[in-house]
């Protein structure tokens, strides 16, 4: 596989045997199609592998593959919450109540946290425990969070004329928080949002589902935007990839008339557990 042009060769890391890219790339590209596929079936989840997808399948460094995966995680939300939308189930004022501190919080992340960790954060021994590690395993424990989530599964709330009640100092620090940990691992942080916004505005879940797609994707474009003026990007590899994973929602959203999501969602949790399993095992232990 060639280098993608405006990509540095010290962005790549040693992960991959360069006899076998060129198999690894065409993986990659299944596995972009995967993940919109996996996000139109089962309304969520796919997007916490697009970093693994990207670092271990595409051969990009940690850094710019949180980059990249938030603009394709922000894409990729934008037309679910415009599905969601057409069918008025997203809440415009939620979205901008939880979506200002979160915001916020993510574009000063990607543009001042995430540049401002030191390459090598400790050593011991012969162990370099570096920034890209760190990210990894930050990552993959997000993914054993998410994972969790997906195999317990959350009982849809019946839908009710209850009136909204924001507990803002709540919603804010939600916000916050929420928004950094996007901005440092690149992923949606949905199966954090959609509880706040169950919890602390006492939305119904199909509401809370499409209000948080639309949180994830303004928040995911404003952090990439924090990342486009600290490093090259590969605005054709990052389009196709993009568009090969926007076109799987469609597919996923068709095959989800004939396939129940809910019943995919607890196997397909299973997949994210054993893969977060084995990207922290693989970055401490090898």
């Amino acid at each position: 596989m060639l280098l993608p042009p405006s990509i540095k060769p010290d962005s790549f890391v040693p992960y991959i045997d360069k006899s076998n890219m060129d198999i690894l790339e065409i993986l990659g590209y299944i596995s972009a199609s995967i993940i919109g596929i996996s996000l139109g079936l089962i309304g969520g989840g796919g997007s916490i592998l697009t970093v693994p997808v990207l670092v271990y399948l595409m051969g990009i460094a940690p850094v710019p593959a949180t980059a990249y995966s938030l603009f394709i995680v922000g894409f990729s939300s934008l037309i679910g919450a415009g599905k969601y939308s057409k069918k008025q189930l997203v809440s415009y004022k939620t979205a901008i109540v939880f979506g200002i501190p979160s915001l916020l919080a993510v574009f000063l992340t990607r543009k001042f946290l995430v540049p401002s960790i030191p390459e090598n954060i400790f050593s011991l021994g012969t162990f370099d425990f570096t920034k890209d590690i760190a990210l990894m395993v930050l990552f993959a424990l997000l993914m054993i969070m998410a994972s969790i989530s997906m195999i317990r599964g959350k009982k849809e709330q019946e839908e009710t004329n209850t009136t909204q009640v924001f507990k803002y100092h709540l919603i804010v620090i939600e916000g916050l928080l929420v928004g950094t940990l996007t901005g440092l691992v690149g992923a949606g942080g949905g199966f954090l949002i959609i509880p706040a916004l169950v919890v602390l505005s006492k939305l119904p879940m199909k509401m809370a589902v499409g209000t948080s797609l639309l949180i994830i994707a303004i928040k995911s474009m404003l952090g990439f935007l924090g990342d486009v003026s600290n490093m090259e990007i590969d605005w054709v590899f990052l389009g196709v990839f993009t568009l090969i994973s926007g076109a799987g929602i469609f597919v996923g959203s068709y095959l989800s008339n004939f396939i129940s999501g809910s019943k995919l969602k607890p196997a397909f949790g299973w997949f994210v557990l054993i893969m977060g399993v084995y990207i922290l095992t693989k970055e401490i232990l090898f």
